[in-house]
């Protein structure tokens, strides 16, 4: 016999449809349910900021200044693959 203590579980998941399932309600019981509006690109570039402003503080000058920059290409790049990269159907023909 063994216990398990102090484990979280943590998931993530799309809508249904596309290839995703529907999970039972005997599965979600388990979980808490968050859900958020779409952000907007000044909204993502403001966490990045924060984050990147806290984990670079202590770099030197010329890779700080990089940081714009990254995040702009970052929010660029992620919006470019949010149309690109579209869920897989649920059939193939």
């Amino acid at each position: 016999k063994f216990d398990i203590t102090d484990v979280v579980m943590v998931s993530a998941m799309g809508p249904p449809g596309g290839g995703r399932t529907f999970i039972t309600e005997r599965l979600k019981r388990h979980y808490s349910t968050l859900a958020y509006s779409e952000f907007q690109d000044e909204s993502i570039a403001q966490i990045f900021r924060t984050i990147c402003d806290f984990f670079y503080g202590s770099f030197d000058e010329g890779v700080r200044e990089l940081i714009p920059k990254t995040i702009h290409s970052t929010v660029r790049i992620f919006k470019q693959a949010l149309q690109d990269l579209l869920p897989t159907p649920a059939k193939s023909h």
